[in-house]
């Protein structure tokens, strides 16, 4: 066992480093069969892959056909995980090797129909599960050369002892029978047999397996550093057990037997084999096995699967293997030998190996093109090709002296196969060898006798003239093809061709060197033509007589263009003196049509056609251009247009005027026009006049659109004057337009910029915000100046950025920014100065490492100046905060608790953040005007409680609270300070109220607003200290069911609405919790 174990290891080494090297195909299948043939049970043979489980689970039926059956499919799913490992392996590998595609139908017919496949993907390195299928880890980037060698290894191993125990040429079938024992029954299933049969009572009495010398004569075979000893070199097979499979690939059945080196081999492994120089002169012996005879036999009454070539009976309509329907052409078993081609139904993909119909041009999957150019030409003759020799295993590199790729899809085939094993084109025919010089023959020639040449038969003469006429055009059409070329138009060449009657001369070269002269020809003898004459007379010319009579001066004497005298010498096909006499009687037609037109100057005439070719429309532009003149001249001149005069007394001239200056829509709007400008009581412009006329054709609307008075200024000024604003009704002039909303962006706040008359709209609503200020833009973008402009822009942003939650307000400039950082400490970028970003406190070196809160106590602990200002420093330090902006106020709550933002303007309560506006948005609130709705903990309701009342609050929820004055503060005096309003203006001072013992120091209104702030901060609920009066009041208020039911006392009453008034009604989301 251990010498087993030995030689297995070394054959799987070898053969690893064959698969992921450059190992030849031979080398590989050698190792692949030397492993297999080793008698070791599949436990431990296998170490990678569980092939005892896949064989077990994966093995159905209790009778051998149906075993064997799923062996195949277990076989052929091998097959495909064996090509998986290849690609890996190979230093080429697909494009697309990282992923394995469910929806491919070859994996979910093969690999993913058998149990345990996707753990063999999974060896190779597809382990990350992805929704359509498996792929490698993203970490990963290259596979495991070495384990997927290993595991290929084994995969091919196993797949060649399936096909041996299918074919019954295993040599140890005993491993395999103890793992399924309905192998052992008898029954031949397809497989073949040897050349001598055994006999029946021997093959009940052995198991079925190779001589003892077999396994390590392959082993040995394979490594090469392992000597065999004499008896197992000259171990001979005895007759009776010849070998079924070849000695070295252990795949394709035996058909030669060689003495000299004791080898059964295949027919390519022969080939191979003794191809070497020493083994050249070795006698083998042709072995015909009992196979091929039963194949012939039984041809008539079984077909080939062309799919997976598996023999079937003549009775199945699907292949038992592939489970793939018969083809209509596909015959007996023995038609594998025919010489008619298969059709191609189908063809395989060569980038993800799926088949697809033969009529598709792209892949169902991948969508990649087909490589084959056009499906194989069915021979009228047998090809005299030899069989094709068996495909090595994908990724494997061959022989190149056996090699061909074709030249059509690009497939590597093997010699010595003539036709592609892809696109079944042949094979290109190599370049042919130079011929070879014979020596002459020495047979001499006889000369032939002189045969008497036969007569033509007369040619048909229609067929003749078609000829002619075909040959005449076509030269024709060439001539005209090359004056073209050369900027010579048809009619020139064929009126050339006439005159010049010269074959040997081309008509272009004769256009270029006499028709110059024959115009000159023209042009004289129009010249010299007498007065009264339309030309020259002459006998050929007696038909063009009875021409009308010329106009008075303009006969002889005419001075013709070049381009007339061409035109008329086309005319006449060529003849000098017809054309003369054609170009006359052109003129004189063309001078009479310019004389109907009212230019009675003939000589001008004639100059003007002489000018422009004999175009007529072009002598009529130069005979209108002296007469346009003065009209381009005011068109062009840089002086500005004369006013129009509406006191002219010609006032069809003025309408006229108006109707093309302006573009009135029609004559009475231009009689309308001028009568409104007329009129002596109204200081109409014209412009304004013209633009409501276009408009309106009513009168009395006209005049209120033009009297317009401004809100403002008082005056009165047309419509487009006039300027309003999208959120109102209101109009008033471009001039107080312009100058009130100069004034609100220079000197005032943004929310400022509403309409001068009824200061609509409320910006404080923000949805409305937006909207107005994009239309808003529009219009001072035209009325504004540059740097104002600019200025809106600016106040635009940074009413924008206050919404940004990390925008920030610094403490000691009030300058805003946006500060992305995660530090307490912040430096402002205008005055450079710090701040805490979270409490906005300027910002100190003991702040350095604690929050807020922990600063804020070391503070009152330690600062002398703190503890002197005592309460009034803590209200000052928790003042009020714009909830809009987030500025910070150190300033007291106050008196009144409506407070407007200098920074934004919005109005809101100082006490509970909550906004002030005039249209609620409570629908059973009927308050009129400006006011909030307050939560029952505002300091707008708990300012009115006694301050007893609210220690009492915070005594039963034990929070300390101060009453004693702090040390170093001024006595009887408040020193809060807080926003007053004095003289219009508002200022922030001191308080200055007397102060009460028992108060910490302040006076009674800011000592209840210190309680209130401690009640808030530690959210204490006020109900329960309401009397009867306070707590229906406030259920009222918050709309709080309060019906007090029959016979109900009074202590259950008010503590059921006490109950539900918590309940229902939660305290303040807005209030300051700060403690």
């Amino acid at each position: 066992m251990a010498t087993l174990l030995e030689q297995l290891d070394q054959v799987r080494c070898q053969a690893e480093a064959c698969l992921y090297t450059t190992g030849s195909v031979l080398e590989v299948r050698a190792g692949v069969s030397a492993m297999a043939n080793v008698p070791l049970p599949p436990s431990v043979k296998y170490r990678y892959i569980a092939a005892e489980a896949m064989i077990i689970e994966n093995t159905v039926g209790l009778q051998k056909k149906e075993v064997i059956g799923t062996l195949q499919r277990l076989s052929t799913a091998l097959n495909i995980l064996e090509k998986y490992g290849c690609n890996l392996t190979c230093p080429s590998r697909p494009k697309y090797w990282r992923t394995v595609k469910h929806n491919n139908p070859v994996f979910r017919a093969t690999v993913d129909s058998i149990q345990g496949g996707r753990a063999v993907l999974s060896l190779y390195g597809y382990s990350n599960q992805q929704p359509d299928g498996l792929s490698f880890p993203d970490d990963v980037m290259e596979p495991d050369v070495g384990k997927v060698a290993a595991v290929t290894l084994e995969v091919m191993s196993l797949r060649m002892e399936l096909d041996m125990l299918i074919k019954e040429a295993h040599p140890h079938t005993e491993f395999f029978e103890r793992i399924v024992p309905s192998l052992g029954l008898q029954g031949e299933v397809g497989g073949s047999s040897d050349v001598a049969a055994t006999p029946s009572n021997q093959n009940q009495s052995q198991p079925r397996s190779l001589p003892p010398a077999q396994s390590p004569r392959s082993i040995q075979a394979f490594c090469p550093g392992r000597t065999a000893n004499a008896s197992t070199s000259t171990c001979t097979i005895p007759a009776t057990k010849h070998i079924v499979s070849c000695t070295i690939c252990g795949i394709f059945p035996v058909a030669a037997h060689c003495p000299t080196c004791v080898q059964s081999l295949c027919t390519e492994c022969d080939r191979l084999y003794h191809s070497y120089p020493e083994r050249a002169n070795h006698h083998r012996t042709t072995v015909i096995t009992s196979k091929s005879r039963k194949l012939h036999s039984s041809s008539q009454s079984s077909w080939r699967c062309v799919h997976c070539t598996t023999i079937n009976s003549l009775q199945d309509v699907l292949c038992e293997a592939c489970e793939r329907p018969r083809l209509a052409c596909t015959g007996p078993a023995a038609s594998e030998d025919a010489t008619q081609p298969p059709n191609i139904t189908e063809w395989q993909c060569k980038s993800c190996t799926v088949v697809n119909a033969g009529s598709s041009i792209l892949c169902e999957v991948c969508e990649r093109p087909r490589l084959a150019t056009r499906p194989p030409v069915t021979p009228t003759h047998p090809p005299n090709t030899p069989p094709r020799p068996p495909a090595p295993v994908l990724g494997m590199p061959g022989d190149p002296d056996s090699q061909w790729v074709c030249q059509f899809c690009t497939y590597v085939n093997y010699t010595p196969a003539t036709v592609c094993e892809m696109c079944d084109l042949a094979r290109p025919e190599p370049a042919p060898m130079p011929a070879k010089l014979r020596p002459p023959s020495p047979v001499r020639r006889v000369p032939a006798l002189p045969v008497k040449p036969k007569a033509p038969p007369p040619e048909d003469p229609d067929l003749r003239r078609q000829r002619l006429m075909r040959e005449e055009g076509l030269k024709m059409i060439q001539l005209i093809r090359d004056g073209e070329k050369r900027g010579v138009s048809p009619e020139e060449v064929y009126t050339g061709m006439r005159v010049a009657g010269n074959a040997t001369i081309l008509p272009c070269d004769w256009l270029k060197a006499e028709l110059p002269q024959l115009l000159e020809q023209i042009c004289v003898r129009a010249a010299s033509s007498p007065p009264g004459q339309n030309g020259l007379s002459g006998p050929a010319d007696h038909e063009d007589a009875g021409t009308e009579a010329e106009p008075r001066g303009g006969g002889g004497g005419v001075q013709l263009s070049r381009a007339e005298a061409k035109q008329a010498w086309l005319s006449a096909g060529g003849d000098t003196e017809r054309a003369a006499r054609q170009a006359l009687r052109d003129r004189q037609a063309k001078v009479k049509e310019l004389c109907s037109l009212g230019f009675s100057d003939l000589a001008r005439c004639h100059e003007v056609l002489r000018q422009s070719g004999g175009e007529l429309r072009g002598a009529l532009s130069l005979l209108q251009r002296p007469l346009l003149e003065p009209f381009h001249q005011r068109m062009w001149s840089d002086l500005p247009e004369p006013p129009i005069d509406v006191n002219h007394p010609d006032k069809q001239r003025v309408c006229r005027r108006l109707l093309a200056v302006y573009g009135l829509p029609s004559w009475g709007r231009c009689e309308l026009a001028l009568s409104l400008l007329q009129e002596r009581s109204a200081p109409y412009s014209l412009e304004d006049v013209v633009q409501a006329v276009r408009e309106s054709h009513d009168r009395d609307f006209i005049r209120r659109v033009l009297a317009k008075e401004c809100p403002i200024c008082l005056s009165v000024f047309p419509h487009s004057k006039m300027q309003s604003l999208t959120s109102c009704q209101c109009s008033v002039c471009c001039g107080c337009f312009q100058q009130h909303f100069t004034i609100a962006v220079r000197d005032k706040h943004i929310r400022d910029m509403v309409c001068p008359v009824c200061w609509e709209p409320d910006i404080n609503d923000p949805e409305h915000l937006n909207s107005y200020f994009s239309t808003l833009d529009i219009q001072l973008r035209e009325c504004l100046e540059p740097e104002v402009y600019e200025l809106f822009h600016k106040k635009l942003t940074e009413q924008a950025l206050i919404k940004d939650p990390k925008f920030l307000w610094c403490s000691h400039c009030s300058y805003g920014f946006i500060y992305d950082g995660d530090q307490l400490k912040v430096t402002c970028f205008q005055c450079r100065n710090s701040f805490c970003a979270q409490c906005k406190k300027p910002w100190e070196s003991q702040h350095g490492g604690l929050s807020c809160e922990q600063y804020q106590s070391w503070k009152r602990e330690n600062d002398p100046e703190y503890q002197r200002q005592g309460l009034a420093g803590y209200l000052r330090d928790n003042g009020i905060t714009c909830p809009n902006c987030r500025f910070q106020y150190a300033l007291s709550k106050g008196g009144c608790m409506h407070f407007s933002c200098s920074q934004c303007r919005y109005q809101f309560c100082s006490g509970c953040n909550n906004p002030f506006h005039t249209t609620c948005a409570v629908n059973q609130c009927s308050v009129t005007g400006l006011h909030a709705h307050h939560p029952r903990d505002c300091l707008f309701y708990l300012r009115d409680w006694e301050p007893s009342r609210l220690q009492a609050l915070l005594l039963n929820k034990g929070v300390e609270f101060n009453t004693d004055t702090p040390p170093g503060t001024q006595s009887g005096l408040c020193g809060v300070i807080e926003q007053k309003d004095e003289g219009g203006q508002q200022s922030d001072s001191a308080c200055g109220a007397e102060t009460l013992p028992g108060q910490a120091g302040l006076c009674e209104k800011h000592y209840r607003e210190y309680l209130v702030n401690l009640i808030n901060g530690h959210s204490i609920d006020p109900a329960p200290l309401f009397n009867a009066n306070e707590l229906v009041l406030a259920c009222r208020r918050y709309q709080v069911e309060d019906t007090r039911g029959e016979a109900e006392e009074d202590l259950t009453y008010y503590i059921r609405l006490l109950e539900k008034l918590v309940v229902e009604v939660p305290l303040g989301d807005k209030v300051p919790r700060k403690k």
